[in-house]
């Protein structure tokens, strides 16, 4: 017997890998009649870039989120899944994602992208991916691919 998942998120930050995991969160979320959180974290590491912290970059980044999250909870409402919630944070993803978040409200999965870094960085620090494998508390769903026509079991 499989246990249901109750509080599921799902890591989303604009890439196409990131959508394919939302995509397949609405069939998870909605047979499990799971909460959906879509997270979006603002990596603050990007600002460490810019000598004078300009606070506009972070106003930019904030309504990015917001309408990217925006969308996706539209999106999966109108796909059938009951309740969705949106999750805005700053820091780094691969550590605010399973050290904060996912024990905050109790998330039993864990979905995100395969890819988000280029090549070097991932040889360098590991991707977010990686890091959310190695340090959640609850399980993972890495997703790799563009979902086809998956059917509701």
């Amino acid at each position: 017997m499989t246990l249901p998942y109750k509080q599921v998120i799902v890591a989303v930050d604009g890439s196409k890998e990131a959508e394919w995991a939302f995509k397949k969160s609405i069939g998870i979320a909605k047979r499990n009649n799971a909460v959906l959180n879509l997270v979006n974290i603002i990596d603050t590491r990007s600002f460490a870039a810019i000598e004078a912290y300009d606070r506009s970059i972070a106003d930019r980044a904030e309504r990015f989120a917001g309408d990217l999250l925006g969308g996706y909870k539209a999106e999966a409402e109108a796909a059938g899944v009951e309740h969705v919630s949106i999750i805005i944070e700053y820091g780094s993803p691969k550590t605010v994602i399973p050290r904060d978040i996912a024990p905050k409200i109790g998330a039993d999965l864990i979905i995100c992208g395969a890819t988000g870094l280029n090549a070097i960085e991932r040889f360098l620090i590991g991707s977010v991916s990686e890091q959310i494998v190695r340090s959640s508390k609850c399980d993972v769903l890495v997703v790799r691919t563009e979902e086809h026509d998956e059917q509701d079991t």
